[in-house]
């Protein structure tokens, strides 16, 4: 068999099946596998269940609105759950208060003129506007020096620069044709800077550490833990100046291209002030965001929205579809020598213009004819370069009522005095990372707030089990996302994997949902009297790991120096252990399912804890098995399971968590420790809003009454003992206060990050009994 730990494979020969032996009571007989292939084919079929989940949510949306077509102002009424709801997923978060706007703020220098360019209708202008604490917009205003008939946001791709869309760079001229065509029409046009997509910016100089993360994906990193994104930012950007502009009493509208057409029309949903929409290059399916570049994701996105609902928010006002030219990537280059290459996957893919029509009928089938009159598509003709295609903007200026252009007149460029985009880019990237910061430091309170505060105010145990009970179920919903408990028996198949002197090994499979299986090592203890019941532990692997990792005794083997075969060791100790695989396996399959999974609300513990429902159902009917004692130990993500599953299985009557617990939120947001999961390749390990929510003394919170214990070598570098030791001491002082002192415990040892197996099994012996 091979044993793994991290990627490499070590391989160990055991006894292999004993031939001869009858599967467990009440099961049929397993197939012979490897464990490479169990797990591939595991990762395979929850693979499988992701896509089902994704395709069948579109049918299962309408049960989710409450829409009244009654009238345009009922219709608009009843879905404003859902823009909320919206707000909340894009991370247009309540906790972040924009800063009050009276104007816009002209940025000039020795090096720039007050007026970038000159047209006969208006001047151009670099500007700045305040957006939220720290947080800025910039951008370029074409201003008009006469009356305004209307204002627009004009968005770029986020690789454009405002000053292309402008028509001030020099060889890109036509780009800047509808801003143009807009500002001589009369309008007011403000041209934001979005967060681009290069890296220059993402890392900490501090540090001496870069990464090749683009921009984007370097500020979802630190801010989708706590309930934010670099695409909330924006918006909030956006919608700041749209406040501005409708206090001026004249028609508002919102166009953009690419990301900012993405953008356009989110915003269109989220704000009904905006009066007029144009979104060029960017409707396509929300359910192909898994693999969009990673900042796209959105926890319960498609579960609720796809392009036509979003497209139905904007319904009645008038909302312009443009298909025609799309952005692309930038093309991929070699990060240079000490920039640590850890991007996440992601395409930007085109679609063709069959789903556009498809889609855009769709949203007109949800809302009805009457209120989508002014929903249009404007297909671009073949070899039309522009991004805004003519008859789109013709479309956007009737739509706010502007009159007839003035003849065409010249741009008068001073192009040695456009703003440096490089040192602009640097502002605005290091706002949201100070942002973020801040944000980090006080979600705690939030914490407090929602967890500890109705705690500390339950006076009996009664009052304290369903303040725990409402947690948990929160947690559970809105944290890991729940899926129906397992339905039907679990059709288990097994067969005899090895035995010895001591113990006997048998693989076991079970059926979970259909489709979806659960897999693992039990090992039984010899000797168990007839009628005799034993407590369980259940062993938990780590990354990349799989059942055979915790049951291997070869001090040779690489995986031994994580696991110490902890989980035969235990067997020999007399506990029964079952040792179950866990699929976080297969580098960027197990990740891009957790995108998958994210688009329904989901996660990776999702299903991993419905697949221990069913697996500890099963364990409480074999008869040598004690159904009120059976443990959870794990280690690494092992450990990072032992926070998450038993604080919502309440039937797991102890847990110790090894090698992983830490100031979690914090590990996983900041910038200031090379330690950070912001500088890793594991891309799918941020659970979305968890920094407001449940951080690890808020999970160890739920598993109380329950036994808890944490296992830490002073070397691990998973973490810091002074964030370990903080964040340890809620958790000790919560156990205290309910006089359960004696229930909880940290063992530090001088060692790594590694099974240490002395305080851990006094631990089990004491609480659990042998």
């Amino acid at each position: 068999m091979h044993f793994h730990f991290g990627w490499i494979p070590v391989c160990v020969t055991l006894a292999g099946p004993i031939f001869g032996q009858e599967p467990l009571a009440g099961t049929s007989p397993l197939e012979e596998a490897t464990g490479e292939a169990r797990s591939a084919s595991m990762v395979a079929d929850i693979d499988g269940f992701a896509m089902r989940l994704i395709q069948e949510a579109e049918g299962k949306r309408a049960d989710l609105w409450k829409r009244d077509l009654s009238s345009a102002k009922a219709y608009e009424a009843s879905v404003e759950p859902q823009r909320a709801r919206l707000a909340t997923i894009l991370g247009v978060n309540k906790l972040d208060v924009r800063v009050p706007m009276v104007g816009l703020e002209y940025l000039s220098s020795s090096v720039h003129e007050l007026r970038l360019a000159d047209a006969a209708k208006y001047g151009v202008h670099a500007v700045r506007w305040p957006v939220l604490n720290g947080v800025n917009g910039e951008g370029i205003y074409l201003k008009q020096r006469g009356e305004t008939t209307a204002c627009i946001v004009l968005l770029p791709d986020a690789d454009q620069t405002p000053e292309e869309l402008a028509g001030l760079v020099q060889g890109k001229e036509a780009l800047g044709q509808a801003a143009h065509e807009l500002g001589l029409a009369g309008c007011d046009v403000v041209i934001p800077a979005l967060i681009n997509r290069q890296s220059d910016f993402s890392g900490n100089p501090e540090l001496g550490l870069r990464t090749d993360q683009s921009h984007r994906e370097w500020i979802y990193r630190q801010t989708f833990e706590l309930g934010r994104n670099v695409g909330g930012y924006e918006l909030h950007k956006v919608l700041a100046l749209v406040e501005w502009m409708s206090a001026r009493k004249v028609p508002v509208g919102v166009a953009g291209y690419g990301e900012g057409g993405r953008l356009a029309l989110m915003a269109a949903a989220l704000d009904k002030r905006i009066d007029a929409t144009l979104v060029s290059g960017a409707w396509e399916e929300l359910e192909e965001t898994w693999q969009r570049p990673l900042e796209r994701n959105g926890f319960g996105l498609v579960k609720e929205f796809g392009e036509a609902e979003i497209a139905g928010l904007v319904m009645p006002r008038p909302l312009i579809i443009a298909h025609g030219q799309y952005a692309a990537l930038p093309a991929p280059v070699e990060p240079a020598v000490g920039v640590r290459k850890n991007a996440a996957p992601g395409t930007l893919t085109p679609p063709d213009e069959e789903s556009v029509r498809k889609g855009i009928k769709r949203a007109r089938q949800l809302v009805g004819d009457k209120l989508t009159e002014h929903l249009r598509l404007v297909i671009a003709d073949e070899g039309e370069l522009a991004i805004f295609p003519v008859e789109a903007v013709g479309w956007l200026r009737k739509a706010l009522r502007l009159g007839k252009l003035d003849a065409p007149s010249e741009l008068r460029i001073r192009r040695g005095s456009l703003p440096d985009d490089r040192a602009r880019q640097q502002r605005l990237v290091s706002e949201l990372v100070d942002h973020a910061r801040r944000a980090l430091q006080v979600c705690e309170r939030q914490r407090n707030t929602l967890v500890w505060k109705p705690l500390a105010a339950a006076k009996t145990d009664v009052e304290r089990s369903v303040a725990t009970a409402k947690l948990r179920e929160s947690f559970w919903e809105e944290s890991i996302g729940r899926l129906p408990d397992p339905a039907g028996p679990p059709a288990a198949r097994s067969r005899v994997l090895d035995q010895n002197s001591e113990f006997v090994t048998h693989e076991v499979m079970l059926e979970v949902w259909p489709g979806v299986p659960a897999w693992g090592y039990l090992l039984v203890p010899k000797g168990i009297k007839e009628g005799g019941r034993r407590p369980v532990v259940v062993c938990q692997h780590g990354l990349e790991g799989l059942p055979e990792d915790v049951v291997n005794e070869a001090p040779s083997a690489r995986a031994y120096g994580a696991y110490k075969g902890f989980a035969a060791t235990l067997a020999r100790k007399g506990y029964v252990v079952f040792a179950p695989h866990n699929f976080y396996r297969g580098k960027d399959h197990f990740r891009v399912i957790q995108r998958k999974l994210n688009l329904v609300g989901l996660s990776l513990f999702s299903v991993i804890i419905g697949q221990h429902q069913q697996t500890l159902e099963w364990l409480k009917t074999q008869p040598f098995v004690d159904g009120g004692r059976i443990a959870f130990y794990g280690l690494s993500y092992g450990g990072k399971s032992a926070m998450r599953i038993p604080a919502v299985l309440p039937d797991y009557a102890l847990s110790i968590c090894s090698g992983d617990f830490n100031e979690w939120v914090r590990k996983c947001a900041t910038v200031d420790l090379p330690l950070s999961y912001v500088y890793s390749g594991e891309y799918e390990i941020w659970e979305w809003n968890l920094g407001n929510t449940f951080n690890y003394a808020e999970m160890a919170a739920l598993i109380a009454p329950r036994p808890f214990m944490v296992e830490r070598g002073h070397d691990d570098g998973v973490g810091l003992d002074e964030w370990v030791a903080y964040e340890y001491a809620k958790v000790f002082r919560y156990y205290n206060k309910l006089g359960l002192g004696e229930k909880s415990r940290i063992e530090y040892f001088n060692g790594p990050h590694t099974i240490h197996g002395v305080g851990t099994f006094e631990f089990l012996e004491r609480h659990l009994g042998r």
